[in-house]
């Protein structure tokens, strides 16, 4: 197929959705498909694709006010629809609800080429912790108009399509997630790197993988740490990641190790080179970190819900924390490092878990969603908006 992604954000910016993306674009590629990737520029380009293998559209952009490195893709309906008409691409992509993707759903429809959005961020959740919990509402009612445009919506998580079609979500259709099995293993740990992080041979190691900011339950972590370090008082805590957070977090506790934004070989072997996890966030559409945790071989600890709900089986592969109270993520937190301590590995269920799970897989089912919208013209109705991008008559 000849496949359009359009993002607002991609590597070398760290997150979910970015790499989430970036492994879809890679394996689709794999399986023979021709792909072209729009998103918008980036300060820094030394990540910039040259490959021949696909074709990337670089697009303006705006910074995003008080999430620091990402951006707003401006509106590009125009260049767009040259690159549907140009390339007679099958089927679009579109991963974030911004202006860039907003202007690439309007010219997918007018054009009548299917194009399913993905649901990655709860922005309805996040603003709360940004001092703005009252247009928490509004934000739903965006998202919901947005995907709505949409011929689907994918979603990671059967629990995800039912709650967002309980709240109006329309044609919304499961595509699970992977993780690279292979990259995240055991076999990365690294010994000489526990000694320069400090820690003696049996010295428990408590990582956390995600961005530094309000919405990831930062002190709640460090409260199931600190229960964590009463029964371990040789355990450490290790943070990777940056955000608005981390300056603060450094200051008050600066026993902690902070590795900053790792990527590649190096994420892999910090993962592998740590013991348990703590990912208090509720804030997630799905939380990748949590499975490449499992994939390392790491005892977790995550509230009942997305990524962990679908993958961890409680006292088993993992620990699940029921979503109220919060207060109780501390104390799972403890039971687990206690565990832990008396030889429960729950890590190693968790590899077993996670070795059946595969990227070229999900890419094979992503190809052939679009496939199925692309023999079903009537998945979303007509458009009715000029082939550039403007309205006629339909006000959204």
């Amino acid at each position: 197929m000849r496949l359009l992604l359009v993002t607002e954000t991609y590597p070398p910016e760290i997150n979910g959705v970015a790499l989430t993306v970036e492994c879809l674009l890679e394996n689709l590629i794999k399986a023979g498909h021709q792909v072209t990737l729009v998103r918008p520029k980036q300060d820094v380009e030394q990540h910039e694709d040259r490959s021949t293998h696909y074709h990337c559209e670089l697009v303006r952009g705006v910074p995003i006010p008080r999430y620091a490195g990402l951006q707003f893709g401006l509106p590009a309906g125009r260049r767009i629809g040259r690159i549907l008409a140009d390339e007679q691409i099958d089927a679009v992509y579109v991963a974030t609800e911004g202006p860039l993707g907003w202007s690439a759903l309007r010219a997918a429809r007018s054009r009548g080429i299917p194009a399913a959005a993905g649901f990655h961020t709860r922005f309805d959740q996040y603003l709360g912790h940004y001092g703005a919990a009252l247009l928490n509402p509004i934000a739903l009612a965006w998202m919901r108009r947005f995907h709505n445009r949409a011929s689907c919506t994918l979603v990671p998580t059967n629990e995800l399509k039912q709650w967002l079609t309980e709240h109006g979500f329309e044609r919304v259709e499961l595509l699970r997630r992977a993780v690279n099995a292979a990259h995240f293993h055991p076999n990365q740990r690294n010994h000489m790197l526990r000694t320069r992080l400090g820690l003696g041979e049996n010295d428990p190691l408590v990582v956390s993988v995600g961005r530094l900011a309000p919405e990831k339950n930062l002190d709640l972590l460090v409260e199931a740490f600190n229960r964590m370090k009463q029964v371990a008082p040789k355990a450490r805590m290790l943070w990777i990641g940056d955000g608005p957070a981390r300056a603060a977090l450094q200051a008050r506790y600066p026993d902690h190790l902070f590795a900053g934004v790792l990527r590649g070989a190096a994420l892999a072997e910090h993962f592998a080179s740590a013991d348990l996890f703590l990912f208090p966030s509720q804030t997630e559409t799905f939380g990748n970190v949590t499975l490449e945790a499992m994939a390392s071989g790491l005892s977790v600890c995550a509230f009942d819900y997305a990524a962990a709900h679908e993958h961890i089986e409680h006292g088993v592969s993992g620990m699940l924390v029921p979503m109220a109270p919060a207060s109780a993520f501390a104390e799972m937190a403890e039971q687990m490092m206690r565990g832990w301590i008396d030889g429960d590995r729950l890590g190693v269920a968790a590899r077993a878990a996670m070795e059946s799970l595969s990227p070229a897989r999900l890419a094979a089912d992503f190809a052939q969603l679009l496939s199925t919208l692309r023999s079903d013209q009537s998945a979303v109705p007509a458009s009715q908006e000029n082939h550039d991008g403007t309205l006629r008559s339909t006000i959204f």
